[in-house]
Parts: C-alpha cells; sequence; structure tokens
C-alpha cells in the first residue's frame, strides 16, 4: 500500500468509541431536542416520567408530614371521646361540608385543566386553571369566616383558650376545661392545610402564566400535569379533616 493511501486511511478512521450518526456535515446533531426538554433527558416522555416520580416521592413525604396530625388527633380523641364531642359541636357544619364541596369541583376543574392541555387547548387549560384558583380563594375566604368566628368565642389553642358563652352555639354542650385541646388540633390541621392552599394558588397562577405564553401544548403539558397532582393532594387532606373535625358526635 503507497503512502499517500495509508494517509487517507487514517484520517477517515472513525475513533474508537465514537460515530457519526445523527450528525449532519456541519457536525450538527440531527435530532435536535425540544426547547423543553431538558439537556439532561434523552426523551420528553422520560422528562415527564422523572417529574412524575419526583413529584409522588414528594407526596408521599407530604403525607408522612401530614400523619403526624392525623396521630395526635387519634392519640388524644381516644383519651378524650368526650371533649372533643363538645368542642366539635362549635364548628359549623354546613360551612365545613360547603367548602368540601367547593374543593371536590377544585379538583375537578384541576383535572379537567389536564385535559385541556392534553388536546393542545390552551384557552380551555387557562380558564380551568383559574376557576381552579377561584375556589381555592372561596375556601381561603370561608375558612377566614371560620376563623374570625374562633377569635371571637374564644376557642383558641393553648392558654388562649377563653370561651366567651354569648359567641357559643346556641343549646350546645357544654365546654370541658381542657377542650384547648380539641381547638390546638383544629387550628394546627387546618392552618398546616391552609398555608397549602397557598402555595397552591401560587403554583397555580404561576402555570397559568407560563401556559398564557404558550409553554405548554399536546406535546409537552407536564407542568400542568404536576400542579393538578399537588392539588389533588390538598384536596384529599382535606376530606379527611372534614369528618375527623366537623362530624364527631
Amino acid at each position: 500500500m503507497s503512502s499517500e493511501a495509508a494517509t487517507a486511511d487514517a484520517t477517515t478512521e472513525v475513533p474508537e468509541g465514537h460515530d457519526d450518526h445523527g450528525h449532519d456535515e456541519h457536525g450538527h446533531n440531527d435530532h435536535a431536542h425540544p426547547s423543553y426538554l431538558a439537556h439532561h433527558f434523552d426523551t420528553p416522555q422520560q422528562q415527564f416520567d422523572a417529574a412524575k416520580v419526583g413529584m409522588w416521592a414528594f407526596l408521599v413525604q407530604e403525607l408522612l408530614f401530614f400523619s403526624g396530625i392525623f396521630v395526635a388527633y387519634g392519640i388524644f380523641r381516644s383519651w378524650y371521646p368526650e371533649m372533643f364531642s363538645a368542642a366539635a359541636h362549635q364548628l359549623d357544619r354546613p360551612i365545613g361540608a360547603g367548602n368540601t364541596i367547593v374543593l371536590l369541583v377544585s379538583s375537578l376543574t384541576a383535572a379537567l385543566a389536564v385535559r385541556e392541555a392534553q388536546l393542545g387547548r390552551k384557552a380551555g387549560t387557562s380558564r380551568y386553571l383559574l376557576l381552579t384558583i377561584l375556589c381555592a380563594l372561596i375556601f381561603l375566604g370561608v375558612k377566614s369566616y371560620e376563623y374570625n368566628h374562633k377569635f371571637q368565642a374564644g376557642l383558641l389553642p393553648g392558654h388562649f383558650y377563653h370561651p366567651h358563652l354569648h359567641h357559643l352555639v346556641e343549646g350546645s354542650p357544654a365546654l370541658p376545661e381542657n377542650a384547648h385541646i380539641f381547638y390546638s388540633i383544629y387550628f394546627m390541621a387546618t392552618g398546616i392545610h391552609a398555608i397549602h392552599i397557598l402555595v397552591g394558588i401560587g403554583v397555580l397562577t404561576w402555570i397559568w402564566r407560563r401556559n398564557e405564553r404558550g409553554d405548554f401544548s399536546k406535546e409537552y403539558y407536564a407542568g400542568v400535569d404536576i400542579a393538578a397532582l399537588y392539588w389533588h393532594l390538598v384536596d384529599l387532606v382535606w376530606i379527611y379533616l372534614f369528618p375527623l373535625l366537623y362530624l364527631i358526635d
């Protein structure tokens, strides 16, 4: 073989561990990633699955967080069942039931927002996101009204517990001296839940703004899906809190 042929072969040889598949004559990748695909993922499906797994891991942690409150509730209620029953009569059941319906509706609108995003309908996605946020604001408004009554009635946690008889529910059982335990758990559970709702409003508002600027499509709607998943957790926690706090006989 001539020296010229050997030189030509050497210049065209592909280095070990590399190939020229997927590149054009300028060295660019033929299969460019979509703009929404992070550089450390190979496919949109891989990115979506990773986000979903991460969100589920976060939700499990949140359930563990709330489980401490549920355990405390179970222990104290087993110790003082009569006190819990008497203290729960000061909670407004129709208002609590109404707020439960509001959150159930909000879960429906969140799911519909995901469906609209899957179909690539930007206007529908924004509409249902805004309806979900509106339901959240209604819930917080009603909860603020409830809190205001508890403050006026002196039904507060710990040493702040000083019931005012003229603000108590007429015909309700007399409140034991240790009823502050129930209201401590009530404010802890519903207060933390309200904080989660505020966080949800912030997240949903951010997702709505991203949708309005065209970040989502039927090919990429992970943000809407993940935000809705978080909102379903908020709804689920209240589904447990409502009967545990309001429906005690």
